[in-house]
């Protein structure tokens, strides 16, 4: 029978230095025994014979693929493969030398390593042509490498398109929502959130992805008749503002109102042209889990109005309204309007109004029905769509009715309005009822806007 051909891992090849000192040894153990053999032939043949068996063994060793002290493991590529870019590695060790392996890493020829943990999945991009790729280990005070010869070749079929991210990777004041998509029709995404290369095991994408706190999304899409797309990664850091208003110890708070199920919605005869809305609860996105949707279609600038009952008390004289707004890219708003309303005990209602003005850029607030302008810039339309904004807004009341608008925090950081005006009208309210409303008031002829509510709390001391 025909003996089988054995063929090397690079990591088993024995290096041509290592050779030539080997011969050389062997060269002068002969030369010293010829030498020497009258004196002492018996003894010394012995020991040469034994030196020599110990020599070649040690080449027969290596020669046969005996595994250095790193075990690594790589499951694919096969030394010699040949693949399509980007190609998938599978590795993994638990030592490295003689010691606990801490981290792996890998690289294409002598690139900049890749460092990954001691069991890895990962896409790895590579020009056409041949390579040596490098699969390291690492321990403490040690390190190794296998290398296996790999030759890329155009692949036979497209790629599916890379996944596309939004919003974009970035560093964001709240909490955000990730939605991840490929070009290629019918395509399925795998994505990964703890900072592994995502594979066929990987969770599948089917809706967005809730982002609470600094998180890696990576992904690909696989398509029949495509090879696998390009690795997508994108870092999201959330850095929530260390600004806020003070809330006091004493205040009463009502938190979670847009979850209600009482919020009534109508066109607002104040603006022209007409309005339709609708509203409910979703789970996306939200940061609550229970976000309350609002959808509203107008015609020349029309508006609708979402209102709350939620609470009665008449002697409260400050408030602070606090809520996480979303804005769906998309969207057409006017003007932004967050408010409060509140009967005091003579049965006189004292409105707190205030919006984000799209047409003066402004914020503005309430006065006799009425609006007037600060000198604090704000304007809807430059919002950041599909991502949470917090909106923080400040005011109290005098005995009178007349309201002071403090402060607005858009996104921790503050604007001082500090105006007082009279704000109260007549009302058929009962004393002490408090409500609380939203209004998106449309820009242009037709169009649409559709806006999330979360976390909505008014406290009131």
């Amino acid at each position: 029978m025909a003996e089988k051909r054995r063929t090397m891992q690079p990591y088993q090849q024995i290096s041509l230095r290592t050779l030539v000192t080997i011969s050389n040894m062997l060269f002068k153990l002969g030369t010293q025994g010829a030498l020497t053999a009258n004196t002492n032939a018996r003894s010394y043949m012995v020991t040469r014979s034994k030196l020599i068996k110990t020599l070649f063994c040690f080449i027969f060793a290596l020669a046969i693929g005996i595994a250095p002290a790193f075990a690594i493991n790589v499951t694919t590529p096969a030394n010699g493969a040949i693949v399509s870019s980007p190609f998938s590695l599978v590795a993994s060790t638990s030592t490295c030398g003689s010691m606990p392996a801490v981290s792996m890493g890998y690289s294409i020829d002598h690139g900049t390593s890749t460092i990954v943990p001691t069991s890895f999945r990962a896409m790895v991009q590579a020009a056409t042509g041949p390579h040596v790729l490098h699969v390291k280990c690492w321990g403490k005070g040690t390190s190794g490498a296998v290398l296996l010869n790999i030759t890329v070749v155009l692949a036979t079929s497209p790629s599916a398109a890379t996944p596309t991210f939004v919003p974009n990777a970035g560093e964001y004041a709240t909490a955000t929502s990730v939605t991840l998509s490929s070009a290629t029709a019918g395509a399925t995404v795998y994505y990964t959130t703890n900072g592994t290369a995502p594979s066929s095991a990987s969770a599948i994408y089917s809706s967005a992805i809730p982002i609470s706190s600094t998180t890696v999304v990576e992904a690909v899409a696989v398509a029949a008749g495509y090879t696998s797309s390009g690795l997508a990664r994108a870092d999201y850091v959330i850095q929530p503002p260390t600004g806020g208003p003070v809330v006091p110890p004493n205040a009463i708070a009502a938190s979670n109102l847009q979850t209600l199920s009482t919020w009534h919605f109508y066109h607002d005869a104040g603006t022209p042209g007409t309005s339709v809305g609708e509203t409910g609860l979703v789970s996306t996105p939200s940061q609550s889990g229970n976000a309350r949707q609002f959808a509203t279609s107008y015609t020349d600038t029309g508006g609708e109005l979402y209102g709350l009952s939620y609470a009665n008390d008449s002697t409260a004289m400050n408030f602070l309204l606090d809520g996480w707004v979303w804005i769906e890219a998309g969207s057409s708003i006017a003007n932004l309007e967050m408010d409060s309303n509140q009967a005091m005990a003579n049965g006189v209602t004292v409105a707190y109004v205030f919006q984000c003005g799209g047409y003066s850029k402004l914020w503005e607030y309430g006065s006799e029905g009425k609006w007037v302008k600060s000198s604090q810039a704000c304007d809807p339309s430059a919002w950041e769509t599909n991502t949470w904004h917090h909106v923080q807004i400040e005011y109290s009341r005098d005995d009178s009715g007349n309201v002071t608008y403090q402060s607005v925090w858009l996104d921790g950081v503050e604007q001082v309005i500090n105006a007082t005006v009279p704000s109260s009208f007549s009302a058929k309210w009962a004393p002490g009822a408090l409500q609380t409303q939203i209004q998106m008031d449309g820009i242009g002829t037709v169009g649409s806007s559709e806006l999330y509510l979360d976390n909505l709390t008014i406290y009131r001391w």
